[in-house]
C-alpha cells in the first residue's frame, strides 16, 4: 500500500499547489497559443516538478525526526529526484525559448546542417546526456548495458514529447503506461519513488484537460522520463532491451506517421484520446504541431 499512498500524496499535492498558487502561470513569457487559437500558459509540467521537489522535502524532513522507515533518500529517489529536474529543465527551456518550424529529427539536424542549433536538439542531446548520467550514477556499467538503458530512457521521455499534441494526451496514456509498471514493480523502492510523480500527473489532468494549462514538455518529458527510468531500475536485462527495441521504433515511426491522425482514425484510440476534453465537446481533431 505503500506506493499507492504516494500517489496519492502526489496527486494532493498537486492539487494543492494548484489552488494556491494564483497567478504564477500568468507571466507573458508562459503565454502561448494553442490548436484552437486560444491563448494559455505551457510549462504546467512545472507544478509536478514542484509536488516531487515538496514531497521528498518533506519525508526528509519526516526522516531526520524519526517518522517513517526512510531517513535519507534512496538512490531510487535520488535518480526519480535527477530525472525530474534534467528533463524538465530542458523541456522548460524548449517551452520557452523555441522559435521556428524545425520539427523532428529530420527537422532538428537540418537546422544544425544550415549552422542552427535548436531548443529541440539541444533538448534531445541533453536529454541523453541526462539519462547516461542518471543510468551511469549507481556504479559501473558495461557498455551495452548503459547504451541500452540510458536510450531507453531518452527515448520514453521524447516519446512523452511526441504525444504532447493535444490536451491531456501525454497523461492519458502515460497513466495507462504506469497501470502494467506500477503492478510489475510494486512496493520497490523505485516504484514508490514514482508514485507521486504519476499521482502528481493525474492531479494535472483536468487543468490539462479543459485546457487551464498547457502540460508542455516540462510536463511531458518528465512523465515519459520517470516512466522509462521505472522500467530500468524494475525490469530485468531482456525486457530492458525489448522496451527499447519498442521505443526507438515508434520514434522513427513519428517521422513519417502523424499519431495525431493513427488516433483519429481508430475509433477506441479517439474516444479515449477526447474523452473529457473540449475537443469532445465540439467533436475537434487536432494536428501535430509542437
Amino acid at each position: 500500500m505503500t506506493a499507492v499512498v504516494a500517489f496519492l500524496v502526489g496527486f494532493v499535492t498537486v492539487r494543492f499547489l494548484l489552488m494556491v498558487s494564483g497567478d504564477i502561470l500568468a507571466s507573458p513569457a508562459l503565454a502561448r497559443t494553442n490548436y484552437r487559437n486560444v491563448t494559455l500558459a505551457t510549462a504546467g509540467g512545472l507544478f509536478i516538478i514542484l509536488t516531487v521537489l515538496v514531497i521528498d522535502a518533506g519525508r526528509s524532513v519526516l526522516g531526520a525526526i524519526g517518522v517513517g522507515s526512510e531517513s535519507g533518500l534512496t538512490q531510487a529517489r535520488l535518480a526519480v529526484l535527477f530525472a525530474v529536474f534534467g528533463f524538465g529543465f530542458l523541456g522548460m527551456v524548449d517551452d520557452l525559448a523555441a522559435h521556428g518550424d524545425d520539427r523532428g529529427f529530420k527537422g532538428h539536424l537540418g537546422a544544425l546542417r544550415d549552422g542552427r542549433v535548436t531548443t529541440g536538439l539541444l533538448k534531445l542531446l541533453g536529454g541523453a546526456a541526462v539519462a547516461i548520467v542518471i543510468v551511469a550514477s549507481p556504479g559501473f556499467k558495461s557498455g551495452r548495458t548503459l547504451v541500452v538503458d540510458a536510450a531507453l530512457i531518452a527515448l520514453a521521455a521524447n516519446l512523452g514529447n511526441l504525444l504532447d499534441r493535444a490536451p491531456g494526451r501525454t497523461i492519458k496514456f502515460g497513466l495507462v503506461a504506469y497501470v502494467p509498471i506500477a503492478i510489475a514493480i510494486g512496493t520497490a523502492p523505485i516504484g514508490i519513488a514514482v508514485a507521486p510523480v504519476m499521482g502528481a500527473s493525474l492531479g494535472l489532468l483536468p487543468e490539462d484537460l479543459r485546457e487551464r494549462l498547457m502540460l508542455g514538455d516540462t510536463g511531458a518529458n518528465v512523465i515519459g522520463a520517470v516512466l522509462g527510468l521505472a522500467i530500468v531500475l524494475g525490469s530485468r536485462d531482456s525486457i530492458r532491451l525489448a522496451v527499447m527495441l519498442v521505443l526507438l521504433v515508434v520514434n522513427v515511426a513519428a517521422e513519417l506517421v502523424s499519431f495525431s491522425r493513427v488516433i483519429d482514425a481508430v475509433a477506441p484510440l479517439r474516444w479515449f484520446d477526447r474523452w473529457g476534453s473540449r475537443r469532445a465537446d465540439r467533436g475537434q481533431g487536432t494536428t501535430d504541431v509542437a
